[in-house]
């Protein structure tokens, strides 16, 4: 099935929204995915696309500078929480 363009709009800024609530702690792609109730190879791809349009970093290391094997933290980029925050919270400026 093919998800519009508009739709994964709207699933980036839910995505967006929770990594700002939470900034700047990172969280995992399986939190994220619960929190906005899609499948987590889906939203995995969708920041996937954020990160290339660097709104979202990846941290792909445990606190203690070990790397994870199978999984991934996200948190906003800088530029993106100043953004968000400047709008208000509001994803229009991005």
């Amino acid at each position: 099935m093919k998800i519009s363009d508009t739709k994964k709009t709207r699933i980036s800024e839910q995505i967006l929204a929770f990594l700002y609530s939470l900034s700047p702690k990172p969280e995992f792609t399986s939190k994220i995915s619960a929190e906005v109730a899609r499948d987590e190879e889906f939203i995995k791809k969708i920041l996937q696309e954020l990160k290339e349009k660097s709104l979202v970093t990846e941290i792909k290391k445990n606190p203690q500078g070990e790397d994870y094997l199978r999984r991934s933290r996200w948190r906003l980029t800088d530029a993106a929480y100043n953004a968000y925050k400047t709008a208000g919270g509001s994803q229009d400026s991005l």
